[in-house]
């Protein structure tokens, strides 16, 4: 059975807490999974090179054509909080955020951009150095010995 959006948004949920995407979900599974699936297309488009399985992917049945590994969706789920992460850099909306009260307070907007830039990096090293070692463990040496560098 092929795999499905919803098997690799699940496991990007367990990655993120947002409770934006959380409201979405409760008024809108549907809403939910087409909004979600623009990080998915691109986590596709940036692991496909290396990926050991063919990342063929359908919008409209929002399903791949083969049944991905554990391993591959991990990947992707990875890759999609990526994208996440540098689309909430990019609101421009918390720059302008001004917000004090007993309970909360919210200090400078400029900090706060300079910590989800610091995250942002830190996952973009993280994702990269996965990638790095899924492509190690993926390669066939005896072919590097023979010198057939691409299978």
């Amino acid at each position: 059975m092929a795999t499905s959006l919803i098997d690799v948004n699940d496991l990007f949920m367990t990655l993120v807490k947002d409770y934006t995407l959380d409201a979405l979900y409760e008024s809108s599974v549907t809403d939910f999974n087409v909004y979600l699936e623009g990080w998915l297309l691109r986590a596709i488009d940036e692991f496909d090179n290396i990926c050991t399985q063919d990342l063929d992917y359908s919008e409209s049945t929002q399903m791949f054509t083969e049944t991905l590994t554990m391993k591959n969706k991990l990947m992707l789920s990875q890759l999609m909080v990526k994208y996440w992460m540098m689309k909430t850099i990019q609101d421009y909306r918390q720059m302008s955020v001004n917000i004090t009260d007993h309970d909360f307070k919210h200090y400078s907007e400029a900090q706060n951009l300079k910590e989800k830039q610091a995250m942002y990096q830190a996952k973009r090293e993280e994702i990269a150095q996965m990638m790095i070692e899924y492509d190690y463990s993926n390669t066939n040496w005896d072919n590097w010995d023979n010198q057939l560098f691409r299978s």
